[in-house]
């Protein structure tokens, strides 16, 4: 393939992962060679499909698994058994089992990711690979009114939320509050508030190893202002695919952001139970941070969202909640069933409905969230820290107003 290959051509969706051909060059051979090499060091050998394409007006090459190849590993985009293949048929050493899962469903995307460099996609399977182990290891106590963190390394502000103590290790700090061999006890997290932690954690393990000066700033953000929520998501990740045009049910990249939707509108109406935020762990896993011991499968995973309707209750306050023994119940009932479990299966394996919709969707969301690039050669995380700090240190110096008082009145020092 020659530099003709980038004419300009009728548009295909984009799929696997875009590089620029400043790093593979324009000779489709060579490209091969070079990914081949690449890939090899993972300890992955795979057949590859190669497509030129652009990508920000720059060109470079999409660059996928062979048809054939994806369609036999994960049909439809089916990531949920591709650990299976790692293992038995590609082969690869246990220590590169996780990174090579991540790179086969990266490769089998249905929607590309594009990266500037190597390094860049490096960095990302590194990232995914620490949030999925940080997922495994989390165990935490679910309260969706409280919070609570270890006072060695946090420290409550009410504007501010949970920020680090001056000096405090952020990456022993995350660990203390996720991992309850660090401190010997379970904190309070909601399923939201968890997720944003692990993802944080997985972050700063590669910023530990491969961009320390960005770990700094992130360290002085941390002991500053809290980074949460609505501002967590804009800030720290990507949101892959569209509600317009929905990912495949069953594909998943180890590291991703999960939402299942809870689409009974009476239960998914109280608080906890509007769905469930998760870690895809690999393996065709979900995190299950109140049993970490009992990971939950996709089927699994849709089960117990569809028998929460089933389980309503009162609370001591008279306040209605889910009776989670009830659920369990439930659950055994519908799994022991083949029919029954067929069928809860067919309703909540549909996509989700759109905001403030229940109708005819499922729990299965149509996106998935990823943390941005953070290697030094594509980043724009810096900036983005820079000036969200800024912001917060002029609003804590504005002066403060207060209600008009005589003119004798002294305001307190």
């Amino acid at each position: 393939m020659s530099i003709h290959a980038f004419a300009p051509r009728p548009r295909r969706a984009a799929q696997g992962v875009w590089l620029p051909a400043a790093c593979l060059g324009l000779d489709g051979s060579a490209a091969q060679a070079v990914l081949a090499d690449w890939l090899q060091a993972w300890g992955l050998s795979v057949p590859l499909s190669l497509q030129a394409g652009t990508q920000a007006g720059e060109i470079g090459w999409w660059v996928g698994l062979a048809p054939q190849v994806a369609d036999t590993w994960m049909p439809h985009f089916d990531t949920l058994h591709l650990a299976q293949v790692v293992e038995a048929t590609l082969k690869a050493p246990p220590e590169h089992a996780l990174a090579c899962e991540t790179l086969l469903a990266m490769l089998g995307s249905p929607l590309g990711y594009p990266f500037s460099s190597f390094e860049a996609w490096a960095s990302a399977v590194r990232v995914r690979c620490h949030i999925a182990q940080a997922a495994q290891r989390t165990a935490l106590a679910f309260k969706t009114q409280a919070a609570e963190r270890p006072e060695a390394f946090w420290r409550y502000d009410e504007d501010h939320g949970f920020v680090l103590q001056a000096g405090a290790n952020l990456v022993d700090a995350l660990v203390a509050a996720t991992q309850p061999e660090a401190t010997g006890r379970l904190y309070d997290f909601s399923c939201y508030r968890a997720t944003e932690y692990v993802i944080l954690l997985g972050v700063v393990r590669e910023l530990a190893a491969h961009h320390p000066a960005l770990l700094a700033q992130l360290q002085q953000v941390n002991e500053f202002h809290a980074i949460r929520s609505g501002l967590f998501h804009d800030t720290s990740l990507v949101e892959h695919g569209e509600h317009a045009a929905p990912l495949p049910p069953k594909f998943y990249v180890p590291g991703d952001r999960v939402w299942f939707r809870n689409p009974d509108i009476v239960s998914s109406d109280i608080t906890g139970y509007e769905g469930s935020w998760v870690i895809y762990m690999g393996g065709g896993l979900f995190s299950n941070f109140w049993r970490r011991d009992a990971p939950f499968t996709l089927d699994a995973k849709c089960v117990e969202i569809f028998h929460w309707r089933h389980a309503l209750a009162l609370d001591e306050d008279g306040d209605l909640c889910i009776d989670e023994g009830l659920v369990a119940r439930h659950v055994a009932d519908t799994v022991a069933d083949p029919q029954r479990l067929h069928q809860v299966l067919g309703r909540m394996m549909r996509h989700r409905d759109g905001k403030g919709i229940y109708a005819e969707g499922g729990c299965i969301d149509t996106t998935r969230e990823h943390p941005r690039c953070v290697a030094q050669a594509q980043t724009s995380l810096p900036q983005t820290l820079a000036t969200l700090m800024q912001g917060w240190q002029a609003a804590a110096t504005e002066p403060v107003l207060v209600a008009e008082a005589p003119l004798t009145q002294q305001c307190p020092p």
